[in-house]
């Protein structure tokens, strides 16, 4: 019986079954790291606000709590945004006639809130408490970065639900002393992670199971 294909199909069909599970894990690869870039995440990427606001002149430099405009970090699911009174508070002496704080008199003398642009941004099936996680240890820097080192604030981490979970699945590597919670130069010691186990317990810190649950963050 005559022969219809030539040996050499042999190795085309081989070649062909190895590129196409190369071609998919690549594409694989490509779309996971494209999933956890900041073009995705918006990681890194700086926010310009209406007003040329620096979180490293007014926390770095001159050293004003983060509570002093976020006041209800402590209390609330939401942090809070300063109304543009707090802002008077300070710019009624200084800087007072500047043109970069032309917008924060507007606002004051019109009572139209200025509408600042949000950095960190969870979707709304995913529900964040500010309130709990200070008063259980967690510092605002580990979540956003050296706030008092940016000039423009950008999203220090990815906001992830992997990222999320790196931290309620061993809250000891990330837990501080509440004393610290802002901040902003804390860093871990050596043993965090026996100090974390202590403070877990001293905080009550629910455990893992309860803190992955579904329900936890999905609401």
């Amino acid at each position: 019986m005559p022969q219809i294909f030539r040996h050499s199909t042999n190795y085309l069909a081989r070649a062909t079954i190895y590129g196409a599970v190369f071609i998919l894990l690549s594409a694989l690869f490509v779309t996971a790291e494209i999933t956890r870039s900041g073009w995705n995440t918006g990681q890194w990427i700086e926010r310009q606000q209406p007003i040329q606001f620096s979180h490293k002149h007014h926390v770095g430099d001159d050293g004003i709590d983060c509570r002093y405009c976020h006041t209800s970090v402590e209390t609330a699911a939401s942090a809070g945004m300063p109304s543009t009174a707090v802002c008077m508070n300070c710019h009624k002496q200084i800087w007072a006639d500047s043109p970069y704080l032309e917008p924060v008199r507007a606002s004051f003398k019109t009572g139209k809130p200025l509408e600042w642009i949000r950095v960190h941004d969870l979707p709304d099936f995913a529900y964040f408490n500010h309130s709990i996680h200070v008063n259980k240890g967690v510092g605002c820097s580990t979540c956003h970065g050296r706030i008092d080192q940016m000039p423009v604030v950008s999203q220090a981490s990815s906001l992830q639900m992997e990222w999320c979970l790196e931290c309620h699945r061993r809250p000891e590597n990330f837990v501080r002393p509440k004393e610290k919670v802002f901040d902003m130069e804390w860093r871990p010691p050596a043993d965090q992670k026996q100090k974390g186990l202590e403070l877990v317990k001293a905080y009550r810190i629910q455990q893992a199971n309860v803190l992955t649950s579904c329900s936890t963050c999905h609401r």
